[in-house]
């Protein structure tokens, strides 16, 4: 899982809380995050791998937020990857896991193991966290027809820019100025929490503000489209604000576990001794935490190809054809057409193109299909009217 106390069990004198929370069954606690891990792992791929029954079609540039979608399950699956390599190394040798209670200038490898696979599953992590708030943007400058393909390379550089620099500050404020002093006083541990807990705390405060902004202008949209509100209409926007929720919904379940681990944690903290009885249920709350994290955390990617694409079903098509990838767009056929002409499919689909009648009529189907896309069922009359929705 991923949490700020990875980075500071790396310090020889780390406080109590931590000591508490890392000591407590480590074998069970490292099997449950590797098993957690690893089939969120089986399960991200396999609803990312193109599947049998798929009509073929053309391979256009995918939008913006389907970019967006992709690079957020990757950082799930890397970042699992992580832990499944950190939890194997402390399960299978828990003499190298020794060295890092203990002061030793000569052997630096155990310390500087806890602190890389510590620093590489936070960057992932982190990072995933800041695709998800662009996610949250581009939707909304969508629907305002402020976006496009050009924007992901902004996003790119917001998105690992701020993951690498908190990560390099929050670590290095940690352990100024050497292993062996960090955690000697909260100014070392405060910045490295707030540095960890600020992209979480982002996502959890201003994407439901967004989505739900963005949710208003789909339906100014869709009833500025022909002037009416109807109930295909109604519908389409009904799932737009479920898909959001969805959304929302699984990072909530993912990582509420992690702020009140923390706050039981830092409670602890405060306390003279951690160890007296009248805190005995706070202790346990705190463990019972400690092991839902190790849970529901590496279980992330998964249920976000879920509330993303819903489930894509098992029959995997291997074969290297020209299969059109679930997280593809489903405007982006309309995209190739227009903006990124295909030098096979330009001529066949000049006529098609014809049919539509008016420029704003287009884009506002763009928009709303990339808000909307991996559903199965959507407006019945952007089905039977829009070139977006051809051929699915």
């Amino acid at each position: 899982m991923a949490s700020p106390r990875l980075e500071t069990y790396c310090c020889p004198n780390r406080d109590a809380a931590t000591q508490l929370v890392m000591n407590f069954q480590p074998e069970v606690f490292c099997g449950v995050c590797i098993a957690s891990a690893s089939v969120n792992l089986l399960l991200t791929i396999l609803q990312l791998l193109p599947k049998k029954g798929q009509s073929l079609r053309k391979m256009p540039k995918a939008s913006s937020s389907s970019t967006i979608l992709l690079l957020i399950s990757i950082c799930d699956i890397f970042g699992g990857l992580g832990m499944i390599f950190r939890s194997s190394v402390w399960l299978g040798f828990p003499d190298f896991i020794a060295n890092i209670s203990v002061v030793n200038k000569t052997d630096v490898w155990p310390s500087a193991f806890c602190v890389g696979s510590a620093m590489w599953i936070q960057l992932l992590y982190s990072a995933g966290f800041w695709w998800l708030f662009c996610y949250a943007v581009d939707s909304y400058l969508v629907v305002r027809r402020s976006a496009g393909l050009s924007t992901i390379v902004l996003y790119h550089m917001m998105t690992w820019g701020l993951a690498v620099m908190l990560c390099a500050e929050g670590i290095t404020l940690l352990y100024y100025p050497s292993l062996s002093s960090c955690e000697n006083g909260l100014e070392h541990a405060i910045p490295h929490y707030v540095t960890t807990y600020a992209p979480l705390l982002l996502v959890l405060v201003v994407n439901p503000i967004l989505f739900r902004r963005t949710v208003a202008a789909v339906a100014s949209l869709l009833k500025g489209r022909q002037g009416i509100y109807t109930e295909n209409e109604r519908r389409l926007g009904t799932e737009i604000q479920i898909r959001f929720f969805k959304i929302m919904l699984v990072f909530i379940i993912c990582w509420s576990s992690n702020i009140i681990n923390e706050s039981l944690l830092f409670y602890l903290e405060m306390q003279p001794d951690i160890n007296e009885m009248p805190l005995k249920n706070i202790r346990s709350a705190a463990l019972i935490t400690w092991i839902i994290m190790g849970v529901l955390n590496p279980m992330q990617g998964f249920l976000f190809t879920l509330a993303f694409y819903g489930w894509t079903g098992w029959r995997v098509d291997l074969k290297w054809r020209k299969r059109e990838i679930p997280w593809e767009s489903l405007s982006s056929s309309t995209v190739g057409e227009n903006a990124y002409p295909s030098p096979v499919n330009y001529q066949s689909n000049i006529h098609d193109s014809k049919k539509i009648s008016t420029t704003d009529s287009q884009q506002t189907d763009e928009a709303i299909s990339m808000l909307s896309e991996g559903n199965t069922s959507g407006d019945d009359r952007l089905t039977r009217s829009s070139p977006i929705y051809q051929g699915w």
